[in-house]
């Protein structure tokens, strides 16, 4: 029987700080564990760790569990999911928490069959049920056109999250918490592949994903010349980030990188520009939180209207230059 008072979180670092993905984790954690009354904990696996742990209590951890290994110094999925699995029996968490990065994807899944419980995937919300404490999850379905509501029924509930769905909390210098420092001693024969090379894009200028304002386009334009053009100048103008649909990305005008939408990245901006973007549920599925969608599509009928706070029905190729020049006169 799981203990009835703790989360678990598993923890990401970036770049020898918390992902953001995990900050954001904390957060919704923090709410679990106090509707359940209990500890908040998070493991963060590697060999170095530095003021993570510090981090993470400032964010909202009670305890922090510093898993380590020689065979976590880099992601490996065996690997971790090993750490992970091992943890999860020896603490027994009422809750497992992860986000749905490509380490969440790969390592929830097969944490939660060696558990033997299930797993809610890409949630964008979590409470606890006051009667059962049974956690209950919201997520997308049939390509994010409906919302579904899943109650987790086996030990422990796990829940895999979408980023950007919560605000992460505000650090408190002044917390206090536990540092666990737990040996894995994992047998090297668990590993079925092995990481070769590392290679890292080259990102330039604003993260999709933390831009303020984002502008978008879609087949619509025709090639990928208006994304380095008309596009870029836009967003040159607005201090904003180029995104793209999916079908974009899949005809190669645009890196993957650029892509917003169920399989890309989930953006969250104060104002998200379409243009030539027809509104289909897989691609509005990553752009949901926007404050303020503007949408430009020569069909009146583009189910991007629908979503859209202003919207202009009208040729992109007339509509943008006059709206570039009107931003040059009045920026």
């Amino acid at each position: 029987m799981a203990d009835t008072h703790s989360v678990l979180i598993v923890g990401e670092v970036t770049d020898g700080q918390l992902d953001d993905t995990t900050k954001e984790l904390l957060a919704h954690g923090r709410q679990v564990a106090d509707d359940l009354q209990g500890q908040l904990a998070v493991a963060i696996l590697g060999t170095s760790f530095g003021q993570l742990p510090e981090e993470a209590i400032a964010l909202g951890a009670d305890k922090v569990y510093t898993v380590t290994d020689p065979l976590l110094q880099e992601y490996q999925v065996d690997a971790y999911t090993e750490a992970i699995t091992n943890l999860a029996r020896e603490q027994t968490p009422a809750v497992i928490l992860l986000g749905k990065t490509s380490m969440g994807s790969e390592v929830g899944p097969r944490v939660a069959f060696r558990l033997d419980t299930g797993l809610a995937q890409d949630c964008l919300e979590l409470r606890v049920d006051s009667a059962d404490k049974r956690l209950i999850a919201t997520r997308p379905v049939f390509g994010g056109s409906c919302i579904a509501t899943v109650s987790c029924s086996s030990e422990p509930m796990m829940a895999v999250l979408r980023s950007k769905t919560l605000e992460p909390l505000t650090p408190d210098s002044n917390r206090q918490g536990e540092v666990v420092a737990v040996n894995c001693n994992l047998d090297a024969s668990i590993l079925k592949n092995k990481l070769v090379e590392r290679v890292e894009e080259a990102q330039e200028g604003l993260q999709l994903e933390d831009a303020r304002i984002v502008v978008s386009g879609g087949r619509g334009l025709g090639g990928p010349e208006p994304f380095f053009g008309e596009l870029q100048e836009l967003a040159d103008i607005l201090g904003a980030a180029v995104g793209a649909t999916r079908a974009v990305v899949d005809v190669g005008w645009v890196p993957y990188s650029y892509q917003v939408g169920l399989t890309g990245k989930t953006i969250t901006p104060d104002l998200y520009i379409t243009v030539g973007i027809s509104g289909a549920s897989q691609h509005m599925a990553g752009c949901t939180g926007s404050k303020v969608i503007v949408a430009i599509n020569k069909d009146s009928e583009a189910n991007i209207f629908q979503e859209a706070r202003y919207g202009v029905a009208g040729d992109w190729k007339t509509v943008l230059p006059a709206f570039v020049q009107q931003l040059r006169e009045i920026l």
